[in-house]
């Protein structure tokens, strides 16, 4: 039986975070997705099956060369996760800077 990685642990990584951001431009061979970075073609191949595995990254093969490609829609679930995060943090921020220019507007009268 097979475990499902969790996508956050695998995002949480500087590493793959740069491979997803290859790959979100074009779709990249192994060898290619190596080429930028300073570490072992293995430790690159262990990180983009950790993607694949999370389905960030899907592959396709065309001849001898198997291609890796980004996920949207896997990110648009990250997204849709975080978005109540990110409105109340929103809303946080704009409450700060509104008691900051009324207590600017204070000092000036």
């Amino acid at each position: 039986m097979r475990t499902r990685r969790d996508v956050f642990q695998a995002i949480a990584d500087p590493t793959r975070r740069a491979i997803l951001g290859l790959v979100a431009l074009q779709a990249m061979t192994p060898g290619a997705i190596a080429e930028n970075f300073n570490a072992s073609r293995q430790t690159i191949s262990k990180h983009i099956q950790i993607l694949n595995e999370c389905e960030l990254l899907s592959q396709t093969q065309t001849g001898r060369e198997i291609y890796y490609h980004f996920n949207p829609k896997k990110m648009q679930e990250i997204a849709v996760w975080l978005e109540p995060y990110r409105k109340m943090w929103d809303d946080r921020l704009d409450g700060m800077d509104n008691l900051l220019k009324e207590m600017q507007a204070n000092t000036n009268k």
